[in-house]
């Protein structure tokens, strides 16, 4: 048995380690350190309410709107208010904008430029690979970036700026949509449509979401050229290096929904485990045996957490928690929203080959072909000239709760409110979910038990196949660590 520990990795929002014990040219147990400590639930302990607005959003650069998004539905929740159909579509908007530029952005500039390495030369893709995603050189880059930065745009029509906006509050938007902007905000988005088509897809949005099984998958990719659109030269990497082989974690899934609708949600919520159950918020614990975290219990729902760092706990190896639900491991992410949501596509190559990396990625580039047309609707069933927020007080003591989805998945912000200040504040991340540490039993995490059985040659200081099961999770290591 040798052991490796690979990091710091590149192309990474934050600091990831993670160790590996190897026999046998694969991984036999795996070790996920997020080694920077923040402290941002401490920060918000004794400040207004309202300043969660503020200081949430600057958790993260990337995902800062999915932060708003949370803070500003625990202190809805909070206050006992509920936005008016403006607000709720505008603030479905601003996150769907952030959430697919980060899908778009995850497998542009942080996943695909791994299948242009020299480890990879000699494969019949390779070629192809190289000459579209490459780092620097790559055609991709250079079609990819301004198409992400022309549909980001939405976001200035929408919540002023990005990132950290303040657009987003408890009662719907601060930023009311004028006749003229709709125009304008319907043309961004069939503007990043046709690139998605042309480019990404080389089919309709609406001919991939319709996809519903792995074999019309296989035959969606077979009746398409080599080359004939980016899906399709993942789809066929993926078959030729078997990426639905590699990383499988739980195959327990948890999603709380996301963009409200109406009536109920437009992704719905609960957790697949070969069926989908609903998300009790009260089978939400958080584990520290393992992190440097210290406490008067080691598992508690994160409504009644602490945050008090231990750097020097016997056993603890992340500043990570562990995230539970019923006390199992759950994966979080793009996947989960698909499975439980019900897609079918989805269903079946979690049926057939649980969670892996190339499904990962699929059911990432599949929410582009869901959202974006559902985000046209969206900015379509604006009423103009009608309230877009809704305003309420602050209770002096109050409770409240913000589940959403992210791009990388479950989201959720707790409140406690106390003689008109915070009092107690967490949050558990996406990545804190899929990076979390070993339980009290010691049950390792999703990325903990996907790394298990990836090959790893003799002397290869950065394994190429870990770098993939990593990568198709989409990290985000400052969330993970507040």
């Amino acid at each position: 048995m040798t052991r490796l520990v690979v990091g710091p990795f590149n192309r990474v929002e934050g600091d990831l380690e993670v160790t590996l014990d190897i026999a046998g040219g694969a991984v036999r147990a795996a070790r996920v350190n997020s080694p920077m400590f923040r402290g941002f639930e401490q920060i918000l302990q004794g400040k207004d309410p309202f300043d969660a607005l503020v200081f949430a959003p600057r958790i993260c650069g990337i995902c800062s709107v999915s932060q708003s998004s949370a803070a500003a539905a625990a202190l809805a929740t909070a206050m006992g208010i509920t936005p008016p159909p403006n607000g709720r579509l505008a603030a479905n908007l601003v996150l769907a904008n952030e959430n697919l530029a980060d899908h778009f952005a995850h497998f542009y500039l942080f996943f695909m430029p791994d299948f242009a390495r020299e480890a990879y030369r000699g494969r019949p893709w390779f070629e192809l690979a190289q000459a579209r995603f490459k780092a620097v050189a790559g055609s991709a880059m250079r079609d990819a970036l301004p198409a992400r930065m022309e549909f980001l745009q939405i976001m200035g029509f929408l919540a002023g700026k990005w990132p950290h906006t303040l657009s987003i509050q408890p009662g719907g938007s601060a930023q009311a949509v004028q006749a003229s902007e709709r125009i304008r905000l319907l043309s961004l988005l069939r503007q990043f449509r046709a690139w998605l088509e042309r480019t990404l897809f080389g089919d309709a949005l609406e001919a991939v979401a319709a996809i519903g099984s792995a074999a019309e998958l296989d035959a969606w990719r077979d009746a398409r050229p080599a080359g004939h659109g980016d899906f399709r030269l993942f789809l066929e990497i993926a078959r030729d290096l078997e990426l639905h082989r590699l990383g499988r974690a739980t195959d327990c899934f948890i999603s709380y929904g996301n963009y409200l609708l109406e009536e109920g949600r437009f992704f719905s919520a609960g957790v697949w485990d070969g069926a989908v159950q609903a998300v009790d918020p009260q089978a939400i614990s958080e584990d520290i045996s393992h992190a440097w975290m210290g406490g008067a219990q080691a598992v508690q729902h994160p409504s009644a957490g602490t945050t008090l760092p231990d750097a020097d706990k016997a056993g603890a190896y992340t500043w990570c928690k562990a995230p539970r639900w019923n006390g199992r491991v759950a994966e979080a992410g793009a996947l989960a929203r698909q499975v439980v949501h019900g897609h079918p596509l989805i269903r079946d190559l979690v049926s057939q080959s649980g969670g892996n990396v190339a499904n990962r990625v699929i059911a990432r580039l599949l929410e582009l072909a869901l959202v974006v047309p559902a985000m046209e609707q969206w900015v379509q069933g604006f009423r103009i000239g009608e309230p877009w927020c809704h305003h309420g007080a602050m209770p002096d003591a109050a409770r409240g709760v913000g589940m959403i989805e992210s791009a990388r998945g479950a989201l959720g912000h707790w409140l406690d409110v106390r003689h008109g200040r915070i009092h107690g504040y967490q949050i558990i991340a996406p990545t804190t979910w899929n990076f979390s540490p070993r339980d009290g039993a010691g049950v390792p995490g999703p990325l903990e038990q996907a790394l298990v059985g990836t090959p790893v040659e003799d002397g290869d200081k950065a394994p190429v196949a870990v770098q993939h099961v990593v990568r198709s999770f989409d990290p985000c290591m400052v969330c993970t660590v507040h």
